[in-house]
């Protein structure tokens, strides 16, 4: 298939290259429950329109048993700028997924021989974790600097062990911060962006997050859905809009039994959370004028307003000022109250760096693409 590379194989499995997601990666992504035991469980319900708006940029990894999908890893191109300098970059998507990945021992007098062949499999799926050219499809010959990055759950082990396999290093942590109005109100200082301002807010936006690594304004102006707040005429706050559904199947702890349970039969919660069909907004690429943090509630607001959604979410740094900034306000709504979410851990391999170059991934706030979670 012109679409598919072989990379390995070990009796009845196989790991593929796949450039473009089709059917039955679809429905693997669809139907798979994401998230870690002891944490929030769902399913994302927009998948098939992620993957459009990624484009070529995205390719697969999939593991295939007697030619039957099993498990599948996306990894997404893209460049990223840290402090300033860009690096090509491939964040790997859909990695919570992956308890297929995983080889099983052959039973029987010859188990120490299939065991050693089926560690060496998966010594050879975890190399491919190293080789940025190889895994992520690209053309260039793997002398350049690269780097591979991903977003992992604290407490989804399996997960973790991957990646510190493959050589991964865990850089920072990131939270989840949510917004919520029973009955958001527009507000007139609030508009869309022009698609003929999008270049200049583009050079807000790279200075506002020039300190921050892993920044890529790939999706900052998706379907041309940004808002900003304007005083005086001149922009003083903005936010990226992306509308996102998930089906949650389980939240845990006092406060999920709560969510799960007891606010979808109240009429005001109701409009914030509801299991079967949760949708929200994203707030995504956030900007903010240094002094006007107070307006950043009014906007989301107005963002909800105009989108029709009562939640937001957004996930940030959470050693970064612009976490202290919405976390330390107290305009953020109820659920943002309510939330107990547990920490995102970004872990990085770097190809090509010095080690003055890769300190500054430690040293800097990580900026945390909001498209990439929804």
């Amino acid at each position: 298939m012109l679409d598919q590379e072989r990379l390995l194989d070990y009796k009845k499995l196989e790991v593929r290259k796949v450039s473009k997601a089709d059917e039955d990666i679809i429905e693997l992504l669809k139907s798979t429950i994401l998230g870690s035991e002891g944490g929030m469980r769902y399913t994302m319900m927009n998948t098939p329109e992620r993957i459009r708006s990624y484009g070529d940029r995205l390719s697969f990894l999939a593991l295939y048993k007697r030619n039957s999908l099993k498990g599948v890893i996306g990894l997404c191109r893209r460049i990223t700028s840290n402090r300033g300098t860009k690096y090509p970059s491939a964040y790997l998507r859909y990695l919570a997924v992956q308890s297929a990945f995983q080889v099983e021992r052959a039973p029987g007098r010859r188990q120490e021989r299939h065991s050693l062949a089926a560690d060496s499999f998966k010594q050879k799926i975890i190399s491919l974790f190293r080789n940025p050219q190889q895994a992520a499809g690209s053309d260039e010959n793997g002398t350049g600097p690269n780097i591979m990055y991903a977003y992992v759950e604290s407490r989804n082990e399996r997960s973790r062990n991957m990646v510190n396999q493959s050589g991964y290093e865990y850089i920072r942590s990131f939270l989840t911060v949510a917004f919520s109005r029973f009955d958001p109100k527009p507000n007139p200082a609030v508009t869309l962006l022009a698609p003929e301002e999008e270049p200049a807010m583009a050079a807000l936006l790279d200075e506002f997050y020039s300190g921050y690594c892993f920044y890529t304004d790939e999706f900052s102006f998706h379907e041309h859905k940004y808002y900003v707040l304007r005083h005086d005429g001149e922009i003083v706050a903005g936010v990226g809009a992306i509308p996102a559904r998930y089906r949650v199947v389980n939240v845990p702890g006092l406060w999920g039994w709560v969510m799960m349970k007891l606010l979808p039969r109240t009429p005001l919660f109701r409009r914030l959370f509801q299991p079967e069909s949760f949708s929200y907004v994203i707030l995504n690429a956030i900007y903010c004028r240094k002094g006007s943090e107070t307006l950043l509630p009014d906007l989301f607001e107005a963002v909800c307003a105009a989108e029709g959604y009562h939640t937001a979410l957004t996930w940030l740094d959470d050693h970064s000022w612009l976490y202290d900034t919405l976390r330390t306000n107290r305009r953020m709504g109820a659920l943002n109250r309510m939330l107990n979410a547990k920490p995102g851990l970004v872990y990085a391999l770097f190809t090509g760096l010095s080690p003055e170059e890769t300190e500054k991934f430690y040293d800097s706030p990580a900026y945390i693409s909001g498209f990439d979670f929804s």
